[in-house]
């Protein structure tokens, strides 16, 4: 960490060119001696990084930023605001720190909170930018989360994890046993200094696979931001043995949609042909699999059993996107152009023969416009087009 950095000529340097050619800015060289021009490009990189992600650091002064890769694997501040309403008491730790936006929203839920971070670098730059952030109650220890675990006294009310997804054996991993720390293999040591775990995984992972691995889940988690999954959160809670309880939301800018199921439920979904409107659920929904339970929970039908569309007479509040059925017609490229004078619309397929391309190139419909055209497959097996505008 270079302290320099932080002058504040180089500070009102970095901030007058934050929206400058990078590319031109390091040709030109660096105007201070102590501070070179790929750190002062770096530290712009980052910041710029943070405008929408990291709103409270991006406008905040003097802040000393990593490189852009630390960044791009933190959490938002929506999520990380999200993760602090599922913590509360006395103390908790975090034993895989990072850039510490995560251990700065659970500082103003918990009265204590332990940050630990294996870089000694980060784990500096980290403390830095907790006293610009005016937060006191966060303790900052450059050292391993797991080390210093096993050689603490005390217990906490939480333990809360974020594994790193590349191991330096296997590269990009997929699996809890492969991340480091390895979960699986550490939860007794964990167990033994706190009740409550609540672990940060990987979107990609796979939810029964991380259930088999883990133990005592009590709630999953899976957040999703403009409908894009961003966090799966498992909350264990020791010797738990009841149901597992799965929360999902979604933020969009219009609202946030939740929708919550218990895993263990036996149910089964209604089918139906295309009735007046259509639903597409959010992506939180999808990876979840809750396919039937949305279907049961909210009375409307399946298209087909590997759809993942639904339909209604009724107009419902549905967490994802909502059409009027305008027209339903067998896939026919004559019959769907005489549809479309525009010659543009929005497609999307769901379990269908063909992808987006290559409607595209066989239809030469463009992308754009005002309709909707899911291609899909209904319950008679029958490939259908429906033909939809926004509900």
């Amino acid at each position: 960490m270079n302290q320099e950095i932080l002058n504040k000529n180089v500070q009102n340097f970095i901030n007058i060119n934050l929206k400058s050619d990078i590319t031109k800015l390091i040709l030109k060289g660096s105007p201070f001696e102590q501070v070179s021009i790929q750190e002062i490009a770096a530290q712009i990189l980052a910041k710029n990084a943070c405008e929408k992600k990291l709103p409270t650091w991006y406008n905040s002064e003097n802040i000393y930023y990593p490189n852009k890769l630390n960044i791009e694997q933190t959490s938002s501040e929506v999520a990380s605001n999200y993760k602090s309403d599922l913590v509360s008491g006395e103390n908790l730790i975090d034993i895989t720190g990072g850039f510490g936006i995560d251990t700065y929203f659970f500082s103003q839920k918990v009265k204590s909170v332990t940050h630990c971070e294996i870089n000694e670098d980060l784990s500096a730059i980290v403390s830095h930018n907790f006293k610009q952030l005016k937060v006191k109650n966060i303790e900052t220890h450059p050292s391993d989360g797991i080390e210093f675990l096993k050689n603490s006294k005390g217990k906490f009310d939480w333990i809360y994890v974020d594994p790193s997804r590349r191991n330096d054996a296997k590269g990009k991993v997929f699996l809890l046993e492969d991340c480091l720390p390895n979960m699986p293999k550490n939860l007794s040591l964990l167990f033994e200094k706190t009740n409550n775990i609540l672990l940060k995984a990987s979107p990609i992972l796979d939810i029964s696979s991380a259930v088999n691995e883990l133990e005592f889940v009590k709630e999953i988690h899976v957040v999703a931001i403009e409908n894009e999954v961003k966090e799966l959160l498992f909350l264990l809670k020791k010797n738990y043995a009841k149901n597992i309880d799965i929360k999902t939301i979604n933020f969009n800018k219009e609202e946030i949609q939740k929708f919550n199921f218990n895993l263990n439920e036996e149910i089964s979904s209604t089918f139906s042909e295309p009735k007046k409107y259509l639903f597409e659920p959010n992506a939180a929904i999808l990876k979840a699999g809750a396919f039937q339970q949305i279907s049961a929970q909210l009375k409307i039908d399946k298209l087909h059993q590997h759809s993942h569309l639904y339909t209604s007479n009724k107009l419902t509040d549905f967490p994802g996107r909502k059409f009027e059925i305008k027209q339903c017609i067998s896939y026919n490229k004559k019959q769907l152009l005489k549809l479309i004078p525009s010659k543009k619309a929005n497609i999307a397929i769901r379990n269908f023969p063909e992808t987006v391309a290559q409607i595209r190139k066989k239809t030469g419909l463009k992308d754009g416009g005002n309709q909707y055209l899911f291609f899909t497959t209904a319950i008679n097996n029958k490939h259908l087009v429906l033909i939809c505008e926004k509900a």
